[in-house]
């Protein structure tokens, strides 16, 4: 899992090497210091030699001094190279996310996305960060504090030496009983986001049905869940560090009982003794850093077992196979034999076959989970036939790049979306580069340019997240004028005027008319008035064509069309 991370720190080897480098200096300086502070007591002190005192102390300053420029350039390098890491890491699974497919999407929860691009990065980067200091600083400072107490002492060593085995056994077994801990925290981690973004979006619908308190309890019994399990990981670390300082204690305490006995024996200095205690907080803190980046490291675990279920998901649509250089001739489409199914359920789409020609224009009707925009997304490859071909301007869909694909398709889909910024900015995703005069023109096809000149800051006009400040019927408009303004061989309008009334979507359709010769238009809808002046209309019956013809010949050979046509029509008597 180390190695999928490890390519993303390359832009900064050089900080990650630089920061160990100064750690080096930094510890040797640091360790050197108490065995200087033992000449100072031994030699000085003892023998009331003021010149050994000053000259001592003076290297000892000096040696403080270069351990502290050398302890911050290593922070500051290893800052650099940690951030920057977690910045790549993020970058590169958010690059992965958007070559997802649907179906790739599908397998995780927006919320999950986010804990993981969020919460589980940030803990992945802390933990290089520190590492590249305490995995260096740590194992050093205990070689050479153990090198030099054993020198001063070593039949007194022998006290660490019993203990640092029973540590490191104890924090082995924290952390095998700890990641499955933390594991469970980090995936109620997502569901405590997944309800909270799934009520702050919908806090209006909240709002309309008084349901603030419901939610309330509901986010409580999440957020209760995410305590229970942070609490259940946390409380096995929580008695590692006292068990880490009481076995610290437990140690100079021992130190000091057979050490004062030494001296007593005159088998010892002071001054020895005192650096020699000097050196046991050096072991011991060291073991303490070591654990702390133990438990980071169990935690990191977590997230970088998450984070690679990402890296490996192979994305199951791409460009493996396709002529960069082909481009769609025109806006005809074909389904051949098309079956097509979400993961491993049953089939949804079956035995689909369907010729459109370019420029034509089609409708497609039928009830409620016939598979109506299903079968659409299979056009610009969203999702891919599992059986069959679709042939796109006569060449088979996996012959083009999804990019030429794509730039030749312009869909709205069911769920109309718009994205914070400007209304000018929203229509540009069609054409980054189209003229103020183009959006007015593709925003006048779409009755769009009526209300949007209302504004006072006409097209400057923010919207807020998701559009939240125009209405149903006004998002519908300007989600198809972005999808004009693309210029597209092909436009797909799945059920996009259901919010508008019957007199705007009839304007709609008669400048769609106008707008560009060649263009092929599919439009599902629910209502008939929105085809019935379609070339040819296409109903379906669950994930089947039942029958293919116009307006007028559907009411003589399809019960379904009849049907609808009849309730839809009394409904507007009744109206």
């Amino acid at each position: 899992m180390i190695k999928k991370l490890l390519p993303y720190s390359k832009k900064y080897i050089p900080y990650a090497i630089l920061s160990p480098l100064f750690i080096v200096c930094e510890v040797m300086m640091e360790v050197r210091i108490p065995f200087t502070m033992a000449k100072i007591v031994d030699y000085g002190i003892m023998r009331q030699d003021i010149s050994a005192i000053y000259s001592n102390g003076l290297v000892m300053v000096v040696m403080a001094l270069i351990s502290l420029v050398c302890g911050a350039l290593a922070a500051r390098f290893a800052a650099v190279a940690g951030i920057g890491f977690g910045s790549e890491v993020r970058k590169g699974v958010f690059g992965k996310i958007q070559d997802f497919s649907f179906s790739n999407t599908d397998k995780f929860s927006t919320a999950s996305l986010i804990t993981r691009l969020t919460t589980d990065i940030n803990m992945v980067q802390n933990t290089f960060m520190m590492s590249l200091r305490m995995f260096i600083r740590a194992p050093l400072m205990l070689v050479s504090a153990v090198t030099y107490a054993t020198r001063i002492n070593s039949k007194l060593a022998a006290v660490f030496f019993a203990v640092v085995p029973l540590m490191a056994v104890v924090m082995a077994l924290f952390g095998g009983i700890a990641f499955p801990r933390f594991k469970v925290m980090f995936e109620k981690y997502d569901k405590f986001n997944s309800s909270v973004q799934e009520n702050l979006i919908a806090i209006r619908v909240v709002k309309a049905y008084v349901r603030s308190k419901f939610e309330k309890e509901k986010f409580k019994d999440s957020n209760d869940d995410l305590k229970k399990a942070s609490v259940n990981a946390e409380k096995l670390m929580t008695v590692a560090s006292p068990f880490m300082m009481f076995m610290m204690y437990s140690c100079i305490v021992a130190v000091l009982w057979f050490g004062s006995r030494l001296i007593l024996g005159d088998q010892m200095k002071v001054g020895e003794l005192a650096s020699f205690i000097s050196y046991i907080t050096q072991i011991l803190m060291s073991l303490m850093m070591l654990s702390v980046v133990f438990v980071m490291s169990v935690i990191s675990r977590a997230s970088i077992t998450r984070l690679c279920e990402i890296i490996d998901e192979v994305p199951d649509i791409s460009d493996k196979g396709a002529d960069p250089s082909l481009e769609v001739a025109d806006g005809s489409v074909e389904f051949k034999n098309i079956y097509f199914k979400y993961g491993d359920g049953k089939y949804i789409l079956e035995n689909i076959n369907l010729s459109i020609s370019s420029g034509e224009t089609i409708g497609i009707i039928g009830g409620t989970g016939s598979s109506k925009t299903s079968l659409v997304q299979l056009i610009p490859r969203l999702y891919d036939a599992d059986e069959g071909e679709v042939i796109v301007g006569g060449r088979h869909v996996k012959d083009y790049t999804l990019e030429n694909l794509r730039q030749s398709v312009s869909m709205t889909l069911q769920k109309n979306l718009l994205f914070s910024g400007t209304i000018e900015q929203n229509l540009r995703w069609g054409d980054e580069n189209a003229s103020l005069d183009e959006l007015r023109k593709v925003s006048e096809i779409a009755q769009a340019d009526n209300f949007v000149s209302e504004f006072t800051h006409g097209y400057a006009t923010e919207l807020g997240q998701g559009g939240v400040n125009v209405s149903g019927g006004q998002k519908q408009r300007l989600c198809i004028a972005r999808a004009l303004l693309k210029k597209p061989k092909i436009l797909i309008l799945d059920d996009s005027t259901s919010a508008v009334d019957t007199h705007t979507d009839s304007k709609i359709r008669e400048g769609l008319k106008k707008f560009r010769s060649g263009m092929t238009t599919i439009i599902i809808a629910q209502r008939i008035h929105s085809i019935e002046s379609a070339d040819r209309i296409v109903v379906l019956d669950n994930g089947k064509i039942d029958s293919i013809g116009t307006h007028s010949e559907l009411l003589k050979t399809s019960e379904i069309y009849k049907e609808v046509y009849v309730s839809q029509l009394e409904g507007s008597d009744e109206d």
